[in-house]
């Protein structure tokens, strides 16, 4: 388990899936966490009510994480309640498949602006504070397909790849203020998302991972607990990838 006592953290889409298990885990480990949610707010409380049940302390926030204003208001106020912030965490995201001949300009839109535009406010809004402190610890949520692509999901990947490439950018920016920042790039893992897929589809799925089974969000979430703590310290800009073994890079 990382030390992360005494640290705040902010995790975006922190209402369920890796999100969840991630704002769990930090909290876990000692971490006061600031609950990221935009159109639901019972599952992000629910996270508050079991980090408070077992002693930490937590908070749940409302933002649109593409809307720049809105996350700035974001973190002023957990910056208000819980102190400066140490750890961000940039998780929530979405999906709009279709094949690229169908893609309408809001359905790529739309994912480049919650996946990778939101990324980019984040971090400008958190970096002032992490600078002046000297200390930060930025992980962003890519995924497998920002690797290796996948048909249907021009938009996705490529905004998961544009991730990457940005979270290596910051690293470089920010390294000499011991600030890190990495990617952690998860492949099909079992949450809502992949829930909804056709059988054939999982089936097809299973058939590519080596491991033969989807990964659990606390796999992903133990990766980004591991890179928000000090035992991380001499990692920057650097892509861990938790696939069960689907693309080997």
């Amino acid at each position: 388990m990382a030390d992360l006592q005494g640290r705040v953290a902010l995790v975006t889409g922190a209402g369920r899936g890796i999100g969840r298990a991630t704002a769990l885990r930090l909290a876990q480990d000692g971490a006061t966490v600031a609950v990221n949610y935009h159109a639901s707010e019972a599952p992000a409380q629910e996270v508050v009510g079991l980090i408070e049940s077992a002693g930490g302390k937590a908070i749940a926030v409302k933002a649109d994480v593409s809307n720049p204003a809105e996350v700035d208001a974001m973190v002023a106020r957990v910056t208000k309640e819980l102190g400066a912030l140490h750890i961000l965490v940039s998780n929530a995201g979405i999906t709009r498949d279709n094949l690229l001949m169908r893609m309408s300009q809001a359905e790529w839109d739309d994912v480049l602006n919650t996946n990778l535009r939101a990324t980019y406010f984040l971090v400008k809004a958190v970096s002032r504070q992490m600078v002046r402190q000297r200390y930060g610890r930025i992980v962003t949520v890519s995924s497998v397909v920002g690797v290796t692509g996948n048909a249907g999901q021009a938009n996705y990947a490529a905004a998961k790849a544009g991730l990457i490439a940005f979270t290596k950018s910051v690293a470089a920016e920010f390294a000499a203020r011991n600030i890190t920042a990495n990617a952690v790039a998860p492949g099909f893992i079992d949450t809502d998302i992949t829930a909804v897929l056709p059988d054939e589809v999982k089936k097809g799925i299973l058939g590519r991972i080596p491991m033969e089974r989807y990964g659990q969000p606390e796999e992903v979430a133990n990766a980004i607990a591991f890179l928000a703590g000090d035992d991380a310290a001499y990692i920057t800009g650097q892509v861990l990838h938790v696939n069960g073994g689907m693309a080997m890079v």
